[in-house]
């Protein structure tokens, strides 16, 4: 079930990047796209968040992590759309999706081994095939006309991306131990328990998106960008619900490899759109790579052996 779970939430990832790409197609922009989704993401954060829980209970440091990741959010959203301006749909896709392998280096430098976070000879290797997928990859897009400019983008997008990442696993490293205030001095078990944690990322991205749309479009949406946008936003919601229910009913074996299915599943899903749809030529061989990498780097090998007994 968890299999199930995980594969449906790539899916509606891949279908959230697939909106984006078509309200392009029909005349739109992606700063409408992303000002709408946001919108839409709020809206279910807070029903998924404090009014599931019944937990309305708001204290202003976790409100201000929330508003700083979101401000990260929108900045790498906003790249991400140009970068889909300027380049291959399926392969920026893939470059977002493979920034998941480097928190776990960030991690381990910045916490190291006493907090849980290893980095082994597997994850160093996932890491090495994960880049040599990319270039791979990347040596099919030399006669793009706009090549530099989708390089400095795709960059900057994925280097936010990863920076996103670090504050969910140090968040989530606050959840877990007793007393958080001892290694974060604004912060108390019961403060980093709050729900308004992703209501407020959410909130802040939409007022950027907004504000970005807004001065640099200056217009009401187009009907297609709010279907389209809608459509993303809804997409992007179903897929953290199914992730969220994957890691709560998998098994021993299955949440050991969650993740990183997730993320080859969606590289897979968003290549094939882009390939059926648009003719992008894929190179499928450069995406075997870097999905064995995100395999290789990102599973909890420990949990892996522990399951089958050795």
């Amino acid at each position: 079930m968890g299999f199930l779970s995980v594969t449906l939430a790539a899916f509606f990832a891949a279908c959230s990047n697939l909106f984006m790409r078509r309200s392009m197609d029909a005349g739109g922009t992606t700063k409408a796209f992303l000002a709408i989704q946001m919108g839409i993401a709020f809206l279910i954060a807070v029903l998924l968040g404090p009014v599931k829980a019944g937990s309305y209970a708001f204290n202003v440091p976790l409100g201000m992590l929330g508003v700083v990741a979101g401000l990260v959010l929108a900045s790498m959203l906003y790249l991400l759309g140009r970068a889909l301006e300027n380049g291959p749909p399926g392969f920026t896709f893939s470059i977002l999706s493979a920034a998941t392998v480097m928190p776990a280096i960030v991690m381990a430098v910045l916490f190291g081994a006493a907090y849980g976070f290893l980095y082994t000879t597997w994850h160093g290797l996932g890491s090495l095939l994960v880049l040599t997928g990319l270039f791979w990859a990347g040596k099919g897009i030399g006669g793009l006309q706009n090549r530099r400019a989708w390089i400095l983008f795709a960059i900057g997008m994925f280097s936010l991306h990863v920076f996103l990442l670090v504050i969910f696993q140090w968040r989530a490293l606050l959840l877990k131990i007793s007393h958080p205030e001892e290694l974060v001095s604004f912060f108390t078990s019961e403060q980093i328990q709050s729900q308004w944690f992703m209501p407020m990322l959410y909130l802040s991205a939409f007022i950027v998106q907004l504000t970005i749309f807004l001065k640099a479009i200056g217009r009401k949406p187009y009907p297609k960008e709010w279907v389209n946008g809608i459509g993303g936003g809804i997409a992007n919601s179903l897929c953290t619900f199914f992730l969220i229910q994957g890691t709560e009913v998998a098994t021993g074996l299955e949440n050991a490899v969650i993740f990183p299915l997730f993320s080859i599943g969606t590289i897979v899903f968003s290549n094939l759109w882009s390939q059926r749809l648009y003719q992008e030529k894929v190179n499928w061989r450069a995406c075997q790579v870097c999905a064995m990498g995100l395999f290789i780097g990102t599973v909890d090998w420990k949990a892996f052996s522990s399951f089958l007994g050795f």
